[in-house]
């Protein structure tokens, strides 16, 4: 085989709470993450020649060493001298620098995708070290189904599936720095924290309104405050009958939970602001992955 092209699912944190600056200086966070419908494609070709080649469909995105997916074949070819010249091409449907871990996902989809193609035989876990070392997200996106997240986020307890959920995705033109974020975060006071103890309830119950309920996320405090307008156009958004509104990661994405995908399309259609990225996904399950991967001779 030369050649496989590989779904990236996107995620999203149901929960994320921040516990504090660890002496790394990254923050140790508690957070419950959930993959979503939206994904990019990775295709990972073998070449003859030495070195790795990216390309991507989108202008805006890097295809240099800064970039997580070429990063993912260095670490290997780095490890494994049956990896010689790599092509790769991302075709890109998850927003850029949006809290959806993009990014994340292509990587994780590269070192799967070596590990099909050359036939490395590494195990998840083996596969989950070398993603901790890309990216916080990177381990989850391996195989992005319901998570507990802990540590940087790499650290990963599995937990029982969510149930499918329908949720607008609204990306405003504009992008944050999640390293600013969470320096912010310090200086705002945090009114309510997740429960991730009842979103789980709810997730073992099947009760949507349950999980609803008790969703949040804490970085909202610092990006609300470091853009206001943002957290004016979630309560807009609340008020087009949204069952919950809440950022996904450091943000600027905004997640507008629907009870149905007809509830969903509806307010996604009634939304109109200029260049802002809006689209109707679902919480992905098992029975998503098993075709994520297609080879070719």
């Amino acid at each position: 085989m030369r050649r496989i092209i590989c779904k990236a699912y996107g995620k999203i944190n149901l929960t994320l709470d921040v516990l504090g600056k660890r002496a790394d200086g990254y923050h140790e966070i508690l957070t419950l993450f959930q993959g979503i419908s939206l994904y990019d494609e990775v295709c990972l070709e073998k070449e003859d020649a030495e070195g790795i080649l990216l390309t991507c469909d989108s202008p805006a995105l890097s295809t240099g060493p800064e970039n997580l997916a070429y990063q993912a074949v260095q670490l290997l070819k780095e490890r494994f001298s049956q990896i010689s010249g790599v092509k790769i091409h991302l075709t890109k449907r998850i927003p850029l620098a949006a809290g959806l871990a993009g990014g994340s996902a292509d990587a994780a989809a590269v070192l799967a995708g070596l590990n099909r193609l050359y036939q490395l035989d590494l195990s998840r876990e083996e596969l989950g070290h070398y993603g901790a070392r890309l990216g916080s997200d990177v381990t989850f996106c391996l195989e992005p189904l319901t998570a507990i997240g802990r540590g940087r986020g790499e650290r990963l307890s599995p937990c029982c599936p969510c149930p499918e959920m329908w949720l607008v995705l609204l990306k405003p033109p504009f992008s944050v720095s999640t390293k600013e974020v969470y320096a912010h975060l310090a200086q705002v006071k945090i009114a309510q924290r997740p429960e991730l103890s009842k979103v789980l309830q709810g997730l073992r119950a099947g009760n949507k309104q349950l999980i609803y309920s008790y969703l949040g996320n804490v970085l909202e405090y610092s990006t609300f405050a470091l853009y206001p307008q943002l957290k004016i156009w979630a309560q807009e958004i609340a008020e087009l009958g949204a069952e919950k509104v809440m950022m996904s990661g450091s943000g600027p994405s905004l997640l507008a939970f629907m009870n149905t995908k007809r509830e969903a399309e509806q307010l996604a259609s009634s939304f109109h602001k200029p260049d802002w990225q809006v689209g109707v996904v679902r919480t992905i399950n098992s029975e998503d992955l098993r075709g994520r991967m297609m080879m070719d001779e």
